[in-house]
């Protein structure tokens, strides 16, 4: 599988972020991509004030248009994330669709992140955002796949629980900051790449120094062993992963985590 990690500016402008993510889209099929992944709030400045104004409900504009892109190229697209409206509550959702465009998967944020980090960030999602309620895994011919949303990556029970299920790979739209993503992105990425012995792709907006969130970017995909695959830097790029799943096979066979696990001892009891 040839994955395409799309890391796009996000403008104030819908419209136009809709647009550069369809025509970046484009560009990744033609270069023979599988399947194309963006960042959390691809269409949308991730700021509190903006999630209830730039949200959509169920098939809203941002969804159309990647569906109706997914069944023209027949590719497989991860949706990053929008806000997804429904009644009064706002989601931070992520939508995936199939070479024919339906809806394979929509994973609801499940961790919201609010952080107050001294000296360094402070945001609260749950100002705005309810969280989602559901692990997800999706079907494709290479297999299963998991996903997840940013802040959910830092939850190893989440990840295993997805592996567990079969997942291969977990796709991970996110927007670390410029607190945690030095500290934490390579780190988490690979961790949890080694730890379930899976692969991880992680794609982030590119960097805004104007923006009133400034994303880290460094999109990047790592294998079942955790070396890195790719990784960007700041900019504007699209960086291509090509995924060979007999890998997680053979990590598996060599280093017998998953099967070895002693699940007899592991309960927890907390106070």
């Amino acid at each position: 599988m040839r994955a395409a990690l799309i890391q796009m500016p996000v403008t104030a402008d819908k419209t136009r972020n809709i647009e550069t993510a369809c025509r970046n889209i484009r560009d990744a099929r033609q270069r023979g991509a599988d399947i194309a992944v963006l960042p959390e709030m691809f269409c949308c400045p991730y700021d509190n004030a903006c999630f209830r104004a730039f949200g959509e409900a169920a098939g809203g504009p941002a969804q159309r248009a990647l569906s109706a892109l997914a069944a023209e190229l027949g590719m497989y697209i991860v949706g990053g994330s929008l806000p997804e409206l429904e009644g009064e509550r706002v989601y931070n959702t992520c939508y995936v669709y199939g070479r024919q465009g339906e809806v394979l998967a929509r994973h609801r944020k499940i961790h919201l992140f609010d952080i107050d980090v001294a000296g360094g960030q402070r945001f609260k999602e749950s100002d705005t955002f309810s969280s989602g309620q559901s692990i997800t895994t999706f079907q494709t011919e290479f297999g299963l796949m998991g996903l997840c949303i940013c802040f959910d990556l830092r939850f190893e029970e989440l990840a295993r629980c997805m592996c567990l299920r079969g997942a291969q790979c977990i796709f991970v739209p996110a927007a670390f900051n410029m607190t945690t993503g030095p500290a934490h992105w390579d780190l988490l990425f690979r961790q949890r790449a080694v730890d379930n012995q899976c692969f991880t792709v992680g794609v982030s907006p590119a960097r805004d120094e104007g923006a009133s969130y400034v994303a880290y970017g460094h999109s990047m995909a790592a294998d079942p062993w955790g070396t890195v695959l790719c990784q960007a830097g700041a900019e504007e790029t699209t960086l291509y992963a090509d995924l060979d799943f007999s890998r997680v096979s053979a990590v598996r066979a060599q280093l017998p985590i998953l099967s070895a696990r002693r699940t007899d001892l592991y309960e927890v009891r907390e106070r």
